[in-house]
């Protein structure tokens, strides 16, 4: 008995026929689509004018203000410095990932890891990258070049180095990346530039390094201890959190800048970008506190249960079960939270600190450009430095996403 099979029509592909089924596939779609492709190009005519009419000569001039602040001109070669040694440590923690990755595979009998190809990492870092070219498009010598190719260098080597280690040399290579960020602000405060006399993009970014590094810990040992079965501990933890999630950063960092004093004495007064750090910490260790219970809450009973018919201790189950799993779960909103600190560090202009926003409000104050309008060419600019910071992390937080497979079941 002969078959009959039915021929299915070639569905076409090119561009004519993906915008008839996606843009113009009912009457609503195509009003829609012409309104939004009217406003995209009333956007991109005037970004391209602004392009076109702008004078950057106040960023040209000022791009050192921007970056550094009020750091010694003099002693800028110790900032490039920290930064090689700062990209190094960023790739060799890249590579001792990836080689610990690749080696649980092998363990596990699953199929080895494929590396990232320039084009992957170039299309996960393309705002860091866009940023740098402005930059470098800005400047009026040579030296920020090559010491962005030398960072490019370095941190490669590096990668290199951590990817290609043994399991036992990968131990003292993390001792290493403890230690170059320490050797790096050496570097940077042995002249007697310490972090109270940072600025411009570079205070911006060891405020939100630095907060996250100490309130992380810090906030999980306040989502342990809200959820410990000891009353005294659980209700010092929750009026923390709950006294600490009521009041304004802006509050926290006026209170330690202007009223901490008052309770010092002189030779222990710390410096303001100390008080700052301080108030950050306390603030944000609060809000991580909550996400980490999130993902506490989210780790089945039965989990715990498993782990103690093992034999497993309370403080091993906790290190080894449970935040492993809540740390998984509470990746988007953790990315977040960092991205949030990051934003803030703004508010530090406030109480007087010269970061990326007060270096703005100086360089329009300036006495040759001191006219109106110069606002609409350093805001932007601040703009495109946070925007590229916040959606790198973002990105990232999405590929570890998927590579974890969260949301996935």
């Amino acid at each position: 008995m002969a078959t009959v099979t039915a021929r299915v029509p070639a569905i076409r592909s090119g561009p004519l026929d993906w915008a008839r089924r996606h843009l113009f596939s009912t009457p609503l779609n195509a009003i829609l689509s012409l309104l939004f492709g009217a406003g995209a190009a009333v956007a991109v005519i005037g970004l391209i004018r602004f392009l076109v009419e702008a004078d950057f000569r106040i960023l040209r001039v000022n791009l050192a203000l921007f970056m550094v602040g009020g750091f010694p001109r003099a002693q800028l070669w110790r900032v490039g410095v920290a930064a090689i040694l700062l990209a190094s440590a960023a790739g060799l923690i890249g590579g001792l990932v990836w080689a610990s990755a690749a080696a649980r595979a092998r363990q596990a009998g699953l199929a080895p890891l494929r590396s990232s190809t320039p084009v992957q990492v170039l299309r996960r870092f393309w705002p860091f990258v866009l940023l740098i070219i402005v930059c470098l498009a800005l400047t009026e010598t040579i030296t920020p070049t090559l010491l962005t190719l030398a960072s490019l260098l370095a941190g490669s080597s590096a990668y290199r180095a951590g990817r290609h280690s043994s399991a036992g040399l990968r131990r003292w290579l993390w001792l290493v990346v403890v230690a170059i960020p320490l050797f790096a602000y050496w570097v940077l405060s042995s002249s007697g530039t310490g972090w109270d006399k940072w600025g411009g993009f570079m205070l911006n970014l060891f405020l939100t390094v630095a907060g996250v590094a100490f309130a992380f810990p810090f906030g999980v040992m306040l989502a342990l201890g809200r959820r410990s079965s000891l009353p005294v501990v659980r209700g010092l933890t929750v009026s923390y959190i709950e006294l600490i999630r009521g009041v304004p950063l802006i509050t926290l960092l006026l209170m330690g800048v202007f009223a901490l004093g008052f309770f010092l004495p002189a030779n222990l007064r710390p410096s303001n970008v100390t008080r700052v750090l301080i108030a950050i910490t306390l603030f944000e260790a609060a809000y991580i506190a909550e996400v980490i219970r999130g993902g506490l809450q989210a780790v089945p009973n039965g989990q715990v249960e498993a782990a103690q018919s093992l034999g497993l201790t309370p403080t091993k189950t906790t290190r080894l079960i449970v935040l492993p799993q809540a740390f998984r779960a509470t990746i988007p909103a953790m990315v977040g939270q960092f991205i949030s600190l990051f934003k803030d560090t703004t508010l530090v202009a406030a109480v007087g600190m010269g970061d990326v926003l007060a270096a703005s409000g100086f360089a329009n104050s300036q006495p040759e450009f001191n006219a109106r309008g110069l606002a609409r060419i350093t805001l932007p600019f601040v703009a495109l430095a946070f925007w590229a910071g916040s959606f790198a992390m973002s990105r990232e937080a999405k590929r570890l996403e998927r590579r974890l497979g969260i949301g996935e079941r």
